[in-house]
């Protein structure tokens, strides 16, 4: 059973530092987020990985518990991207011989082939699932590349609509999400970033795709949209070229970014009915925030949302933070609630 939750819960978007001991951060740094297989980031021989990525997860989930952070992840440690952990694990997709698309900065990005009909013939993350839900009594959300930014993330060499292959990711993710939901997960979360990069494309079938993804799929499901990794994009624009539209997904939350870009919040009237994960810790700022100034701008969400419809975030993935960072941006975002939550008398 988990715990119940409070007024303004915190949680994380997903990711959490790898230990150096696990992964070779300059190998990471390196280069761009990986959309193939990047086996060459691992510290740790085959024979001894899963336990070490084991061990690794422990460490994560356990850092944001004492942070104090009421709905946690795995840290997704076990993935090298957010992204190709899932969608290399698709049938239909040609891990061997990379491709070159576009990528969301305009520069060329290596990717794999989509060659045949994508199909889901196994649960992927399901160990991950089972092994963190084993390991903890919070609530535990699980997170999943969506179909747009797979799509998108992918040269697609076998349909001839990238909206029907959109389609297919996200009747995979729904097989997947179905085995999530059934062994404990809590919340089941989207990454759709490539959404913002390419907005018309979005318009035309991101949100059916997303929907089909969520297609009966009851409780807490989120769509996470943001700009990039804080350590991989230097500047950001300070408003979303898509965001209103995520009002006619299927899922119950919006994850945004909101504090590096100083985004204005006025914009959230545009998502009625939703609750908006609201990014309120910096990732690019090497300064700790402190908790008042989490809580001053949970405050400013406040000012054009009820508190039932706001859970305070991180803006983005914390994967590139040092470690140290992390927690103490994790600690002060639990404290800055608390502060919230006390004014607010709950």
């Amino acid at each position: 059973m988990t715990q119940p939750l409070p007024i303004l819960p915190t949680t994380v978007v997903g990711s959490y530092p790898q230990p150096a001991w696990l992964v070779d951060h300059d190998a990471l740094r390196g280069r761009s987020v990986p959309r193939v297989r990047a086996p060459e980031i691992w510290r740790v021989a085959e024979p001894h990985l899963q336990q070490a990525q084991d061990d690794a997860t422990l460490l994560a989930m356990r850092d944001m518990e004492r942070a104090g952070i009421d709905i946690i992840t795995d840290g997704e440690i076990r993935r090298e991207s957010y992204s190709n952990h899932f969608a290399n694990a698709l049938e239909g997709i040609d891990r061997d011989r990379p491709a070159e698309v576009v990528g969301r900065t305009g520069k060329p990005t290596i990717v794999p082939r989509v060659t045949g009909r994508i199909r889901r013939t196994r649960p992927v993350e399901l160990r991950d699932l089972a092994f963190a839900r084993a390991n903890t009594d919070r609530p535990l959300k699980i997170t999943l590349p969506g179909p747009f930014t797979m799509t998108r993330q992918a040269k697609n060499e076998a349909y001839g609509d990238d909206a029907e292959l959109a389609m297919d990711f996200a009747a995979a993710l729904n097989a997947e999400i179905r085995d999530l939901k059934a062994a404990g997960a809590d919340v089941i979360q989207l990454d759709e970033p490539w959404m913002q990069a390419f907005p018309e494309e979005a318009r035309r079938y991101a949100i059916p795709a997303i929907n089909r993804a969520l297609e009966g799929i009851a409780g807490t499901t989120v769509v996470h949209l943001c700009f990039g990794y804080a350590a991989m994009v230097d500047e950001k624009p300070s408003g979303y070229s898509f965001l209103p539209e995520l009002a006619a997904t299927a899922a119950t939350q919006i994850s945004i970014e909101a504090a590096q870009p100083r985004l204005d919040l006025a914009i959230l009237r545009e998502l009625p009915g939703k609750t908006v994960m609201l990014g309120v810790l910096d990732l690019a700022s090497p300064e700790v925030e402190t908790p008042q100034d989490v809580a001053a701008r949970i405050r400013a969400g406040l000012e054009v949302l009820p508190p039932a419809r706001i859970v305070p975030a991180p803006d983005c993935g914390m994967k590139y933070l040092p470690r140290d960072r992390a927690f103490a941006k994790l600690r002060a975002l639990a404290e800055g609630a608390a502060i919230v939550r006390r004014e607010l008398g709950g």
